[in-house]
């Protein structure tokens, strides 16, 4: 009798240890910005309740409960979601599939799915486990096929180049004109300057005085 006592009371406790919801989800998941991501938590329980209740919490603690829904089997299932998100959500006797819609950058973090069983009693929960990181990276956004564009910025570099360059050209022709200009007027006034004749030197010039012929024949007559 003692034995079969002993016998009972050591595999209650295996009972109880083995009585609990098991869930499973994935560690990560990636998204594009503004496109939706589907998180699955699968949960195994020997029972199928009648009543029941999960969520998707947000963050380390679970401060923040994304949406739930609760279901009753003699009510139509209750949906609610936070204003920040657009959740769905889809399930069946072993999983709970969340679809988020429209994701945002700023809505990267770990998510825990949370199972409830309401009825028949007793309540139970699953234990808080990993959580799954879900990853919104920025969408990038690819040229369409057969009109390649190339970047604002590398034609913006492109035309100030051109620009520098075809003042640059507009300057040293002007310059090289100038300097053309200039070289043919010093010629021009060095020609002159050789071709004036040079005033003489100062010369001696010895001057006879002037004196009247005489006329001798008129002394004489």
């Amino acid at each position: 009798m003692i034995l079969r006592v002993l016998l009972i009371l050591s595999f209650f406790p295996l009972v109880q240890l083995t009585d609990k919801i098991l869930v499973k989800q994935p560690p990560w998941l990636i998204a594009d910005n503004h496109e939706a991501v589907t998180l699955a938590c699968n949960y195994t329980y020997d029972k199928i309740p009648s009543e029941f209740r999960a969520s998707l919490q947000k963050g380390t603690n679970s401060a923040l409960e994304v949406c739930f829904v609760y279901v009753n089997g003699t009510h139509k299932p209750l949906l609610s979601s936070t204003e920040d998100f657009s959740c769905n959500v889809d399930f069946d006797n072993k999983t709970v599939k969340f679809q988020l819609w429209n994701m945002s950058v700023n809505q990267t973090d770990i998510y825990f799915c949370k199972i409830e069983f309401m009825y028949p009693p007793p309540y139970l929960s699953n234990e808080k486990i990993n959580g799954t990181i879900i990853y919104v990276k920025e969408k990038e956004v690819c040229p369409t096929p057969g009109t390649p564009e190339s970047p604002k910025p590398f034609w913006a570099v492109v035309a100030a180049l051109c620009v520098l360059a075809s003042y640059s050209m507009l300057i040293t022709v002007a310059f090289f004109n100038c300097w053309l200009k200039s070289k043919k007027n010093r010629i021009l006034h060095s020609d002159y300057m050789n071709m004036t004749p040079r005033r003489p030197g100062p010369t001696k010039k010895h001057y006879q005085p002037y004196a009247p012929t005489r006329d001798y024949a008129a002394y004489r007559s």
